[in-house]
């Protein structure tokens, strides 16, 4: 019944038991939204129709959370009252840096190795993941199944997820009419976040648990069937974004042929090169997870933490990685180099320029964005990576040139202050450069991107959460009051 002021609809969705329905209650304001919706219905999947390489991935971590079970059952009974350290005043007030607080099973950050994938260094991961044909870089879908189940997938699995993926990336014909619809000046990602939030309805986590048609013991499951669908869709969703925004709408259909990252490359139709989709390959790859303490990826395992599914959790991510201090840092590391290329006014950058650029940057009380690193204190892996693919892509491209120069002029620089402990160039001293050379060079969209890269981490990691059984995260805060009483 449609009246003026509430949508009131009600659908019938298998719970995935035989011969047992729910009956599901959706109230909705009264909209052209609304309206769409009724007509069209939410689409919902079914766990009962799973594919063959679902259940095999589904099979996979399992088997490997039977092996990890009586790990975590030992450290909370028998390890649980045992320090992992003091937590300082300095620690509560400065972003609770260093703080071991967290359980991140995907990926650990080591401080001189950079980020490891299951153990594997990026350089290991690269080399071991399955590549797409004639391709040298390894395919991030098949980093998403090593931070899943602790295994280098085959290349008959990886096509077969592809397959699968390829399968979920349709987009609901409401999601199209509500992204079609917004201003074209509106950032992408804040569309972005809209059309993860638009994709919620969808969620079986949630309808499963309105439903209360499943046991804690079956809640990764669950959060594994909307992990995959959301990372099927939102190379779909933020290629339709670039279109709207920067192509006048004019959009490049989904090549079903192509793997993941290959077609998403494809649907941004800035560069139909092997190297761009390549090069797209290896940021997707080297950005997809970063332990579980960034910005992006807390919040996702915060908001998860309270059981909303996995559309509302990395909605909220995304917010976080739109911030200036997270995601935003490789389009400032581009516009750095590209203004510092200008202000050399076609001198060919040396060292020794560099270096006195560098130090009369420092004496305005400017930054140089894209060295150092929160948590690393030597060069950024990542960096290492992307320099080497660069050099043998890109070899003449001038801001590359810029960069490697900067990369023996500036450390010195910032060593010599005292008060930088890395002064080496981390990833996003790199990535933008990598982007532009191939004619992606809308650079507000960079953290689209990036976002695209981490929906692998955030849901593995979610799918990990549940599958350990983690609790809602609630940490206590204190007053600066406190704080004081307590220092002294």
């Amino acid at each position: 019944i449609l009246d003026q002021a509430v949508l009131r609809s009600a659908f019938v969705g298998f719970s995935g038991k035989p011969g047992s329905f729910v009956l599901e209650y959706w109230m909705l304001p009264s909209s052209a939204w609304s309206r769409h919706l009724l007509r069209s219905a939410v689409p919902q999947r079914h766990i009962a129709s799973q594919s063959a390489i679902v259940g095999t991935l589904k099979d996979k971590i399992q088997a490997l959370g039977t092996k990890k079970a009586p790990q975590v059952v030992s450290l909370r009974k028998e390890q649980g009252g045992k320090s992992l350290g003091d937590v300082t005043v300095g620690m509560c007030i400065g972003g609770m840096r260093g703080i071991k607080c967290m359980l991140s099973e995907t990926s650990h950050l080591d401080p001189v190795e950079g980020i490891r994938y299951r153990g594997r260094t990026l350089k290991e991961c690269n080399a071991l993941l399955p590549k797409a044909a004639k391709g040298k870089v390894g395919l991030p879908e098949a980093a998403m199944w090593l931070m899943l189940t602790d295994e280098i997938p085959s290349d008959s699995e990886v096509a077969a997820l592809n397959e699968e993926l390829h399968r979920r990336e349709t987009l609901p014909s409401y999601v199209v009419d509500l992204i079609d619809g917004l201003p074209k000046d509106m950032h992408p990602m804040t569309q972005l976040s809209m059309g993860l939030l638009a994709l919620q309805p969808t969620s079986e986590f949630a309808r499963a648990y309105r439903g209360g048609l499943m046991k804690k013991t079956d809640y990764w499951t669950y959060v594994l069937e909307d992990g995959l669908s959301l990372v099927a869709q939102i190379p779909v969703l933020s290629a339709r974004i670039f279109r709207n925004v920067f192509f006048d709408g004019k959009h490049i259909p989904s090549d079903q042929k192509l793997d993941w990252a290959g077609n998403y490359a494809h649907m941004l139709g800035v560069n139909d090169t092997d190297a761009f989709k390549e090069v797209t390959r290896l940021y997707l790859m080297i950005h997809a997870d970063h332990e579980g303490g960034n910005v992006s990826a807390h919040t996702t395992h915060l908001v998860g933490s309270a059981l909303s599914d996995p559309y509302y959790s990395f909605s909220a991510g995304v917010n976080g990685l739109a911030g200036p201090l997270h995601g935003l840092a490789n389009q400032e590391c581009l516009r750095w180099l590209k203004a510092t290329r200008e202000t050399l006014g076609g001198k060919e950058p040396t060292v020794e320029i560099l270096t006195q650029f560098a130090k009369d940057t420092l004496a305005s009380g400017k930054v140089i964005p894209g060295f150092g690193h929160g948590a690393l204190r030597a060069t950024d892996p990542r960096y290492t990576i992307q320099m080497e693919f660069a050099k043998e892509n890109m070899p003449h491209d001038p801001l590359l040139k810029l960069a490697s120069v900067c990369y023996e002029a500036i450390p010195p620089v910032l060593q010599a202050t005292g008060k930088v402990s890395n002064p080496w160039p981390n990833v996003d001293a790199l990535s933008g450069t990598c982007m532009q050379h191939y004619g992606l060079t809308q650079e507000d969209y960079y953290t689209v991107v990036f976002a695209v890269s981490r929906s692998m981490g955030c849901m593995a990691n979610l799918v990990w959460s549940r599958l350990m059984g983690l609790p809602i995260e609630r940490p206590k805060s204190v007053t600066l009051d406190w704080l004081e009483q307590n220092a002294k």
